[in-house]
């Protein structure tokens, strides 16, 4: 795991899959990072590969995120994603897993290793319970706890799901940041997975289709601070 890279709790998450790209997610990630900045909050984005740079470049306050990458080396790889070029860009964390680009085990364990060589905090996606407790064995910094049906469905999971995927990741080892982010359309969903109990969440789809993102990011950014001010779990 990462040692460098210390989260405070709940974070939140941006991701622009494909909606967008260049300019326009540039202009998203600096409204981002002005709002970052106004909550306190810690706040991933993540982009496009080719993004990184200029919105590493361009924003003080965002963790840039990659979408993806592979547990290669320098040297053969074409078409892979390098952990060090991503690092050199400015990327200081990584999606691994996704429901939408889904990686075999064998893979998994090699971009662990390599983020850990390299000190790219690793957020990993399961779907099943049973997923999530796997995952949990390759020591990420995050499980994101997500059915795959539920994403980009503006719908969350049921408590049921919520609890018992914590608990599974948990009892592998307890350090493990654990979060829920499916379906994650309005301020009440971040609140009610908050006081679900997850430590953090994020939106993807429910943001890029949202009629004012920057308003709705806004929005729950607020929530997050409310909660976190309420709670007192600023870690």
């Amino acid at each position: 795991m990462d040692k460098g890279l210390k989260i405070r709790l709940p974070y939140f998450s941006v991701n622009t899959k494909s909606y967008m790209y260049g300019k326009e997610a540039l202009n998203l990630a600096k409204e981002v990072d002005k709002l970052a900045e106004k909550y306190d909050v810690d706040v991933f984005f993540t982009c496009q590969a080719v993004d990184i740079p200029l919105i590493a470049q361009n924003t003080k306050n965002l963790i840039v995120t990659a979408q993806r990458m592979d547990g290669i080396k320098p040297g053969p790889g074409m078409g892979k994603v390098l952990p060090e070029a991503l690092k050199e860009a400015g990327a200081r964390a990584v999606n691994l897993n996704h429901a939408e680009n889904p990686m075999s085990l064998f893979e998994l364990t090699k971009a662990q290793k390599r983020a850990d060589e390299l000190g790219l905090f690793t957020i990993m996606c399961g779907s099943s319970i049973e997923d999530c407790k796997a995952l949990a064995q390759l020591n990420p910094n995050v499980v994101v706890c997500e059915k795959t049906e539920l994403i980009g469905g503006g719908q969350i999971a049921d408590l049921d799901y919520m609890h018992l995927s914590k608990k599974a990741v948990k009892e592998v080892n307890p350090d493990i940041i654990v979060v829920q982010a499916a379906g994650i359309s309005t301020p009440d969903d971040v609140r009610f997975v908050l006081e679900a109990g997850s430590e953090g969440t994020g939106a993807a789809s429910g943001i890029m289709k949202a009629e004012n993102p920057i308003q709705l990011i806004d929005d729950m950014l607020a929530v997050i601070k409310e909660f976190r001010d309420k709670s007192g779990d600023d870690k």
